[in-house]
């Protein structure tokens, strides 16, 4: 038994010897492109041709309520469990974005290989320099505007599509309060009055106050992209008849 048990320990010992031999160091800068390559395929989203393709725009700091509101609405399916569109997410980098409020997202596509895309929403967020200052940002906002037939923003993502130039002379709201510093920078806009105007569409661009406001543009931009039929099918699916009668505390 004795001699059993040291061939059983002399076996054990070859095998951890073999997985160590086997295990070398990797050379991580030798091997970043081929990693690299391998994430960027597995992040790919599967895009179904003949279906429109909608955008969200993510950087650093964004606010939740502005991705997750068109994305809550883009991703439903028709009342007969059909899929109306593609929805993708696009960033500067195959990266994990952190949003004001902690939310962790990572985008399905860079800047480099986004599909086509017919819509591109552009979110805000509390600090919007780093993004303005951002050349690759504001050069993928040109981009897009050559292809897409829509481009919208919420709250101050209105900042980036003045910065990038793609809304000149046209009519744009932003937050509340934020409109007179957004026509001080951007003379080039025709800024609304946000104290009473929560949506605006001009041509192509199409904007909102932002936060609540983000499902305004969202439903706006959905019918026009599908049907009456579809949008009021979605309201429902999302329970906003609820919203709009939402009791008070007191009942």
């Amino acid at each position: 038994m004795n001699r059993i048990f040291f061939k059983t320990i002399l076996f054990s010992i070859a095998l951890i010897f073999l997985s160590c031999k086997d295990s070398q160091p990797v050379n991580i800068e030798a091997d970043y492109e081929t990693n690299k390559a391998i994430v960027v395929d597995i992040a790919e989203k599967e895009i179904k041709t003949g279906l429109p393709t909608v955008g969200l725009l993510v950087y650093e700091g964004f606010l939740t309520m502005e991705m997750t509101a068109p994305l809550n609405v883009f991703a439903k399916f028709d009342a007969d469990g059909n899929q109306v569109f593609n929805l993708v997410i696009v960033g500067e980098e195959l990266k994990e974005y952190i949003s004001e409020e902690g939310l962790r997202v990572t985008p399905d596509f860079t800047f480099g290989n986004v599909p086509k895309l017919d819509a591109l929403i552009v979110p805000s967020a509390m600090n919007m320099e780093s993004a303005i200052a951002n050349e690759d940002i504001l050069n993928f906002i040109r981009k897009q505007k050559e292809t897409t037939q829509y481009m919208a923003s919420n709250c101050a993502g209105a900042f980036l599509l003045g910065a990038s130039g793609v809304a000149n002379g046209k009519k744009i709201v932003t937050y509340v309060t934020g409109g007179k510093l957004l026509q001080e920078t951007f003379p080039e806009l025709k800024v609304q009055d946000d104290a009473v105007v929560s949506y605006m569409e001009d041509g192509k661009i199409i904007s909102s106050n932002g936060n609540f406001s983000s499902y305004i543009s969202a439903f706006e931009l959905l019918e026009k992209m599908s049907t009456v039929e579809h949008r009021n099918y979605v309201e429902e699916y999302l329970y906003l008849n609820r919203l709009k009668k939402w009791p008070s505390s007191s009942n």
